[in-house]
């Protein structure tokens, strides 16, 4: 008897032991990427190569639940895996489960995904929202410069959690790369790994879907471009910690790409790879896109019969007083989008964009188009520019918020005919700062008389 108590003990030990080993080997995630209306992206990594494979079911039927391949994350990758879910049913959610090594890993917080509906020929447009946002330092004592701290520690990532937002933007400097990691594989990599295993956002990269775009400082230095001797590098980390659809097309690299959600279409943007220095000479050969990204631009939103037409960069487009990072500091490219809209009268144009460490929203009014509107949304948890705002022409009175780190919430809601996106810039204690309705049918070229 005393032998058969024994025994069942050290099963129930080793039972337990193995499920804190595999509960030590997750290092990152796992984290929901890219949602179509039967297939998601999952996204994890460990500290070690492990074999990783995910438990699935949908809300309403939790007596069903399915297993995704078995994927290897090798050290070339970093320990890192794309895991990507097929055949699932149009407009569903999902639970799902993390294991590794064929051994159920803890998670404390909900992990959860869903796909998109077919709503097309079926229903009104279906109501949804997301949330987007710029700039997050993790600290990092060794590596951080003397002094404060740069990054703010406080509970940003559990108020956008509370919006319950279908999806994020990140639009640039999710991590921040130091002095140490510019020029080595092995300290880029470092700076990912160190900042996705941030503890605050596991909770939101593990039950929102992420679509990331970058701008200077997760690319490479401060205001970096096209001449960075590590950019390509910098890519592959990309794609390997980000789960987007897609990155560049096949003969144009980099990041740009676009995905619909609902009615509405985003409209990605790489504002680093193809960049000319910002002092070079304002010639026609100064860029920020490059010839070839701002084609597919040109093509896809010509191409798109979305509602809205979300065009998403790193730096802002409209603003045209700033003596920072902008595209009027590229000003054949920034005359060259502006007319193809106009001469093409794309409709539901906005501009979405962060970088400058302050929030604001932008208005650039033209009698001969309609207002065209941006919404800049910065810090998440970098430090603040608290300098006196300065005076600019295009921003919309009250919209600066510059004394709280913050981001945006936009819910596109609304029957077909009267479609409206609600901006709105609320602070890390999640009060709100400033609050728009751009309608669909102001985003129209009106018919000449």
């Amino acid at each position: 008897m005393i032998n058969k108590i024994n025994q069942s003990l050290l099963v129930v030990v080793f039972s337990i032991t193995s499920i804190f080993a595999q509960s030590s080997l997750l290092q990152s995630g796992p984290m929901v990427g890219y949602s179509e209306m039967t297939e998601v992206v999952l996204w994890v990594q460990t500290t070690e190569s492990a074999n990783v494979q995910f438990r699935y079911w949908a809300k309403d039927n939790s007596s069903k639940k399915l297993l995704s391949e078995i994927i290897q994350t090798p050290d070339e990758k970093y320990f890192t895996a794309h895991v990507v879910l097929k055949n699932l049913q149009p407009g569903t959610f999902y639970n799902y489960e993390l294991l590794i090594n064929n051994t159920l890993v803890t998670i404390p917080y909900l992990l959860q995904f869903q796909t998109q509906k077919h709503w097309q020929w079926r229903t009104p447009p279906p109501d949804f929202s997301f949330v987007f946002g710029s700039c997050v330092y993790v600290n990092d004592a060794p590596f951080d410069r003397p002094g404060n701290p740069y990054g703010a520690e406080i509970p940003i990532f559990d108020e956008i959690l509370k919006q319950k937002p279908d999806f994020m933007l990140w639009l640039g400097d999710n991590i921040y790369y130091r002095e140490g990691d510019w020029y080595s594989k092995s300290g880029m990599s470092y700076r990912y790994t160190n900042s996705r295993s941030y503890k605050p956002m596991q909770a939101l990269l593990g039950s929102v879907h992420n679509y990331a775009i970058w701008d200077d400082h997760d690319y490479g230095r401060d205001n970096d471009d096209r001449s960075y001797k590590m950019k390509d590098v910098t890519l592959d980390l990309f794609k390997l910690f980000w789960g987007n659809n897609s990155y560049g097309t096949k003969s144009t690299d980099g990041i740009f790409s676009r995905f619909i959600w609902g009615d509405t279409e985003f409209f990605l943007l790489d504002d680093r790879f193809y960049r000319s220095p910002n002092n070079s000479q304002n010639d026609e050969n100064k860029t920020m896109f490059g010839k070839e990204q701002l084609g597919w631009l040109k093509d896809a939103l010509i191409n798109s019969d979305a509602t809205f037409k979300f065009i998403v960069n790193g730096n802002q487009i409209l603003n045209t007083n700033s003596k920072k990072e902008c595209l009027y500091m590229f000003p054949n490219e920034y005359k060259d989008l502006m007319s193809f809209l106009k001469n093409n009268k794309i409709s539901g144009v906005i501009f979405l964009s962060g970088d400058l460490h302050y929030s604001e929203a932008l208005q650039l009014s033209d009698s001969t188009f309609y207002p065209l509107n941006e919404f800049t949304s910065s810090s998440i948890t970098a430090g603040l520019d608290q300098k006196p705002m300065t005076q600019n022409n295009l921003r919309l009175p009250n919209s600066f918020v510059n004394d709280k780190h913050n981001f945006c919430v936009v819910k596109i809601n609304g029957p077909k005919e009267n479609r409206v996106a609600i901006i709105e810039f609320l602070d890390f204690t999640g009060a709100s700062r400033w609050k728009m309705g751009v309608p669909a049918n102001s985003l129209k070229v009106k018919p000449s008389k």
